[in-house]
């Protein structure tokens, strides 16, 4: 029941693009929002913060389900020391670039457009490590996470916490892993099973100090998300249970998505969304995983070209995308001009912007590849992409 080997998960390859550019694109509507962020346009829109609500209800939950089935084969590779030295790599090193490099850039310009500070970026960089940043508009300026590397900083502690749990569930604890497993695998009740412990952990944290969080959920919640991917990607069963139940989980996530939506849409259902809006939400994003990893079990489980460049991508592309988005935002909020004509610039001239620089700067530079938490070129394919570069010329 087990799954041993380390065979290319491409369903997972290509979900991970498709949650990167959902990010990406929920991070080009933040302007237009009525909620605080680092670069606001003059106008907000009350539309904008519903679909945003739609997009959170799965996004982030969605990447760290994702997260644990990516540790799940990982653990294949290797002890504790193969294990961290690779977190290291991958993690660690783009996180510490973050903060001291982009995330600088980007609570500037959040000063600047907040009347907070006058003056030119370098004017700016020394006051940068003055108090402790945290996103709500207080006035501590040192993004110890990287901003949206937060995600980076959280799984990495998950990482370092639940390591021993994952090293026992691979070894002497796989039979309890199995149960789990087995448990989850029970027709029609993977949505309950899997909501019922957040829902619990809810009633308990909700309005406490413990809500804090990102991405639209406490960061405690993303844990259960984590353990779920590691246990989803250890079962055969329990894989094709989801794959089979695909289509009566794609239901009931239309049914609460669907409410949930249209509670938050309502003003005059103002009351009942604050009674039944957080039950909602979660049910959503119990419902709505299984559905996508479904589908793709049941779709994506190929390879071309395309993924193979996206795939190795994805993380340059994370890394890029909100500094790009809030520099290129800064100038064209300030435009006279509609506010769907300014996201549509917004949007295509960012990604242009991003893929540029991965594919002429990141993808061939090896340093920067590092710094990206990347593999870095062999000597073969840095030969064949200059002899390339000499044909074209000749």
């Amino acid at each position: 029941m087990i799954t041993q080997t380390v065979q290319r998960r491409h369903d997972l390859d290509w979900l991970r693009v498709f949650a990167i550019l959902s990010v990406f694109i929920y991070h080009s509507t933040r302007f237009f929002d009525p909620w605080f962020w680092h670069v606001k346009n003059p106008l907000t829109y009350r539309s904008v913060a519903v679909l945003q609500g739609f997009m959170e209800t799965w996004m982030m939950p969605f990447i760290f389900l994702i997260s644990g089935a990516s540790i799940f084969y990982a653990m294949n590779k290797g002890g504790a020391g193969t294990f961290f030295k690779d977190k290291a790599l991958r993690l660690l090193i783009p996180l510490l670039v973050a903060v001291f490099t982009y995330a600088p850039l980007q609570v500037y310009l959040e000063r600047i457009t907040h009347g907070q500070f006058s003056g030119s970026f370098f004017a700016f960089l020394p006051h940068y490590f003055e108090g402790i940043y945290l996103g709500d508009g207080s006035a501590g300026n040192f993004a110890f996470v990287g901003m949206h590397m937060w995600y980076v900083f959280i799984l990495l502690i998950y990482c370092g916490m639940f390591y021993p749990l994952f090293r026992w569930w691979k070894g002497s604890g796989s039979g309890m892993l199995e149960k789990i497993g087995n448990l989850f695998a029970s027709p029609w009740t993977l949505w309950l099973i899997l909501s019922l412990p957040i829902m619990t952990l809810h009633l308990f944290v909700s309005d406490t100090d413990w809500e804090f969080g990102s991405g639209g959920w406490p960061f405690l919640y993303y844990i259960f998300f984590l353990l779920y991917g590691f246990v989803i990607a250890s079962h055969e069963r329990l894989q094709a249970s989801i794959k089979r139940m695909r289509w009566f989980n794609l239901a009931l996530g239309t049914i609460f998505a669907g409410t949930f939506i249209i509670l938050k849409a309502t003003p005059a259902l103002a009351v009942l969304e604050d009674a039944l809006g957080d039950l909602f939400w979660i049910l959503s994003a119990c419902s709505l995983l299984p559905t996508f990893l479904g589908f793709g079990m049941q779709h994506l489980n190929f390879t071309n070209p395309f993924l193979k460049y996206a795939g190795e991508a994805v993380m340059g592309f994370y890394i890029l995308h909100q500094t790009v988005l809030l520099v290129v935002g800064y100038y064209v909020v300030e435009w006279n001009i509609p506010a769907f004509a300014k996201w549509t610039l917004i949007t295509a001239a960012s990604f242009v912007v991003i893929m540029a620089i991965y594919e002429y700067l990141i993808r061939r530079v090896n340093i920067l590849r590092f710094l990206c938490g990347m593999k870095p070129l062999s000597r073969v394919s840095v030969t064949r992409t200059m002899e390339a570069k000499v044909t074209k010329a000749v």
